[in-house]
C-alpha cells in the first residue's frame, strides 16, 4: 500500500525495494527517505551501479557464477585447480564456501535445487552443463554441494545419476552440516570440516 503524502515516484521505489528478500514497507521507506537525504549525488550513484549491473553482469558461460566479461573472475584465475568443480545451488551458497578461503577448485552453479512443489524440475537446472564440462575431459572430481534439506539431497542424488559411468569422483560435503540447512547460512567453520571431510556421493 503507498505510503500516503509521498510523491508517487518515491512510492514506486519504495515497492520496488519491498520485493527484495526481508525487505519490508518500513524498512524500504527507510532506505528510500535515507537515499533522499543524502543528496541527488547518492542517488545518481546507486542509479548508476543499478544500471551497470543490469547492463554488464551477465552468468559466466562456463560456471554460470556471475560475470562481466568473457568469464568470472574464478574461472579467469590461473591459480584454480580445474579439475575439481564444486557443484552448488546458487551465487549464495558459492560466496560461502569462497569465505572459508580453503577451497581452490572451480564452481558449477546449477541454479536452483529440484522442488516438486515449486515446479523446478532437472530440465530446469544446468545440469546438463555439467554433464558436458565433465565430457570435455580434465575433470576428476565433482563435489555436490547443494544443501542438507529434502530439495537439496534430492538434486545431489540426480547429479549423481547423471554422472554415472563417466571417469569422475562424485563426492558430497559430509560431516558438520545438520540435515534441512542451507549451505548459504553455514557460518565458515562448519562448511570448511564438511568440504574436508566429502565423502563418495
Amino acid at each position: 500500500m503507498p505510503s500516503p503524502g509521498l510523491p508517487a515516484s518515491v512510492n514506486g521505489l519504495i515497492a520496488e525495494l519491498k520485493k527484495l528478500p526481508g525487505v519490508g514497507e518500513k524498512t524500504a521507506t527507510r532506505y528510500v527517505l535515507h537515499l533522499l537525504g543524502r543528496g541527488r549525488d547518492a542517488a545518481d550513484a546507486l542509479g548508476g551501479a543499478l544500471s551497470a549491473v543490469s547492463t554488464k553482469v551477465r552468468p559466466c558461460p562456463r560456471c554460470h557464477f556471475l560475470a562481466d566479461g568473457d568469464l568470472c573472475e574464478l574461472c579467469r584465475d590461473p591459480g584454480r585447480d580445474i579439475s575439481v568443480v564444486c557443484v552448488v545451488e546458487g551465487a549464495p551458497d558459492l560466496l560461502a564456501i569462497e569465505k572459508m578461503g580453503e577451497y581452490r577448485g572451480s564452481y558449477h552453479v546449477l541454479g536452483g535445487a529440484i522442488s516438486a512443489i515449486r515446479g523446478v524440475t532437472p530440465d530446469r537446472l544446468r545440469i546438463r552443463e555439467l554433464v558436458a564440462r565433465v565430457d570435455a575431459g580434465g575433470v576428476a572430481e565433482v563435489i555436490v554441494a547443494t544443501g542438507a534439506d529434502a530439495e537439496g539431497e534430492t538434486t545431489a542424488l540426480y547429479v549423481r545419476k547423471a554422472l554415472e559411468g563417466r571417469p569422475v569422483r562424485v563426492t558430497r560435503p559430509a560431516t558438520g552440516i545438520p540435515m534441512g540447512s542451507s549451505i548459504e547460512f553455514l557460518d565458515s567453520v562448519t562448511l570448511l570440516r564438511a568440504i574436508r571431510g566429502r565423502k563418495e556421493l
